[in-house]
């Protein structure tokens, strides 16, 4: 069966050179590791892998592992719960015996030197994390789908996929060529020069929508765009017109384009009603999902476009040393996701803004959200943001049973990290004659720029961070000063001052209005509101005693069936009043009084939503930081 693939094209600019040739050859000396893909039982979800690991050492037991995690998260996962069927032979075909040493550990002894296992994997959660497969695609996290062997990662990796008839093939690993460097390439078999490069390549087989187009200096890279997709092929196109647009301006932050191994970057794109919403970032690829379409939130989800392909630059190649090289077999932790998911968060909207596709008020709210998720927290108290960074195994996409208390005691390092960006740039413009887009530059050509062997050269350290922004502004105190205090400490930037010259006004979104506390987590049911999360520390209802669980059954004398009847009792006071609160805690009907606060709630708008008169600087200040920076 002739499959069609999309890959990276394979040329002369394969051969490894510079610090990493000697390496290289030493990887091509070795036998690789060699993967067969086969989708018998796509309809039920399961594919069937063998992986042949050659050259072993006669009687040395082989230990084959299922990543524990996977590149670009931070918690377990353990992706092995979805391996059965396993078994193994040796070179001749002999059955060997596979031990079970830990939940994700399979081990093989009595080899003569080659030994072959063959599992099935079950996926049916097509996003950034974990597997996919069913009639209409294969969609692979290769972490939630490959064995490994440890003592084996500098091997080479060789894969076959068969895909079911109308799939065709896209990924970020290099088409096999025979001989390397020719263009008599197989249509299905791809190779990796190591198992980190190969543990972050997602592949997608489906049949996609594909657009193509040349970026960079005499278009020196391959830009794709693979679409697989329910919208119209004239939907598709307009979206095509947007990615092409925000790769232009995000080139323009770092000034040039990140040098994508072997000359291709590709955008692996699910917008159907059966996947799961995520986005991760890959060396020379990003791997989107969402069930929203094109039809419905094109806008929407091209912000996720902006931030990963972002990450080609921040996190891929401008990389923290805490979690380079990645480790499989553990939570990686880094104390850094405030600058390399926040920063890129700050960029996210900034960057469909400056693409033309998002309207200033827009931008506005965003950034009005961001501040009021971290001026109004009360999880300052607790960490900082190079702590909530920290805290990431525990919180990005983290599975546990029992009840946590994050909304009190956890602020995402991409909001707060987004908010920090924010403060840094304002600060860099009004103080410095600076931009972040300076500062993320001198970041790049320090740490991200030198490359080797399809992995960074310098690994960067929170010191290096702090001394790059000491060298941009020339001054080392400030700084000093915003890593202990915004960083490393717990204070927030006067956000209203920073924002004025900009026109933005950051206000109460409800001045004089009284508050009980956020009344999301509330559900009226049985003439009732039942608190379905935590309480948030300092609010009436938490200094109240009103506990998570807790049933709301009358304020200030009256019965809270529903939420109007919640909103007209508020309504009926001010802010300082004191009310009285009946509820049940835990089978035991109690009273107690409620003292009303001013709702909290911030907003940014613009001067002109404001009334407020926009300036000839107002006009050139917006110009220079928000409209498009793309040549």
């Amino acid at each position: 069966m002739k499959v069609a693939a999309l890959a990276i094209v394979a040329a002369a600019a394969l051969a490894p050179s510079g610090a990493g040739a000697q390496q290289a050859r030493e990887r091509a000396a070795a036998a690789p590791v060699t993967y067969d893909v086969t989708f018998p039982n796509a309809v039920h979800h399961e594919a069937r892998i063998t992986v042949t690991f050659p050259g072993l050492v006669p009687g040395r037991p082989l230990q084959a592992l299922m990543a524990r995690s996977s590149p670009g998260r931070y918690a377990l996962h353990e992706f092995a719960k979805n391996v059965y069927d396993v078994s193994a032979t040796d070179s001749r075909g002999r059955r060997l015996v596979v031990t079970h040493p830990t939940p994700y550990e399979w081990d093989v002894a009595g080899h003569d030197g080659t030994v072959t296992i063959t599992y099935t994997l079950f996926g049916d959660h097509a996003d950034g994390t974990y597997v996919g497969i069913d009639s209409t695609h294969a969609h692979f996290n290769m972490p939630a789908a490959f064995m490994f062997a440890r003592g084996l990662e500098a091997r080479p990796v060789r894969v076959t996929f068969h895909p079911r008839p109308g799939w065709k093939i896209a990924t970020q690993l290099v088409p096999a060529c025979e001989p390397p460097g020719t263009s008599a390439c197989a249509t299905n078999t791809f190779t990796a020069p190591h198992l980190q490069y190969f543990m972050d390549s997602p592949t997608e087989l489906s049949a996609y929508d594909l657009h193509e187009w040349t970026a960079g200096p005499g278009g020196k890279y391959t830009l794709r765009l693979v679409l697989h997709h329910d919208g119209t092929p004239q939907e598709a196109a307009a979206y095509a017109d947007w990615v092409r647009k925000v790769v232009r301006e995000e080139e323009a932050v770092f000034g040039e384009l990140a040098p994508y191994d072997y000359g291709t970057y590709t955008f692996l794109v699910d917008y159907l009603p059966w996947v799961f919403g995520d986005g991760m970032e890959h060396r020379n690829s990003t791997l989107i999902t969402s069930s929203r379409s094109l039809r419905e939130a094109a806008a929407r989800n091209i912000g996720t476009v902006a931030h990963e392909f972002f990450h080609s630059w921040n996190m891929e190649r401008i990389r923290d040393r805490a979690i380079e090289p990645f480790d499989f077999e553990r939570a990686d932790m880094s104390g850094n996701l405030w600058f390399g998911e926040g920063f890129t968060q700050y960029y996210t909207p900034l960057i469909v803004r400056r693409a033309g596709i998002m309207s200033l008020d827009e931008y506005a709210a965003t950034i009005g959200g961001g501040l009021n998720a971290v001026i109004n927290s009360p999880a300052r108290r607790f960490r900082s943001a190079v702590e909530m960074s920290e805290y990431a195994p525990f919180a990005d996409a983290a599975v546990s049973i029992d009840r946590v208390n994050l909304e009190n005691t956890f602020i995402s390092y991409y909001t707060w990290g987004g908010v920090l960006g924010l403060a840094l740039d304002l600060t860099l413009r009004e103080r410095y004659n600076r931009t972040l887009d300076d500062y993320m530059r001198a970041v790049w050509q320090a740490y991200g720029r030198p490359q080797a062997d399809e992995t960074p050269q310098r690994p960067y350290t929170r010191a290096d961070l702090r001394r790059t922004l000491g060298e941009i502004t020339k001054d080392t105190a400030f700084a000093n000063e915003f890593f202990r205090r915004y960083v490393e400490g717990r204070e927030v930037v006067d956000y209203k001052s920073l924002l004025a010259p900009a026109g933005l006004l950051l206000r109460p979104a409800h001045a004089g209005k009284a508050w009980i506390g956020p009344t999301r987590g509330l559900r009226f049911a049985d003439g009732a509101a039942t608190v379905a999360g935590p309480t948030l520390i300092g609010t009436p209802l938490y200094e109240a005693g009103v506990d998570e669980g807790d049933r709301i059954e009358a304020i200030d004398d009256r019965p809270i069936s529903d939420e109007a009847a919640l909103l007209a009792v508020i309504g009926a006071h001010r802010p300082g009043d004191v009310v009285s609160i009946r509820y049940v805690q835990r089978g035991q009907t109690r009273t107690g009084q409620l003292r009303l606060a001013e709702d909290p709630t911030l907003e940014v708008v613009t001067y002109e939503a404001a009334g407020l008169p926009v300036t000839d600087a107002i006009r050139a200040f917006r110009a220079g930081w928000l409209e498009s920076h793309a040549r």
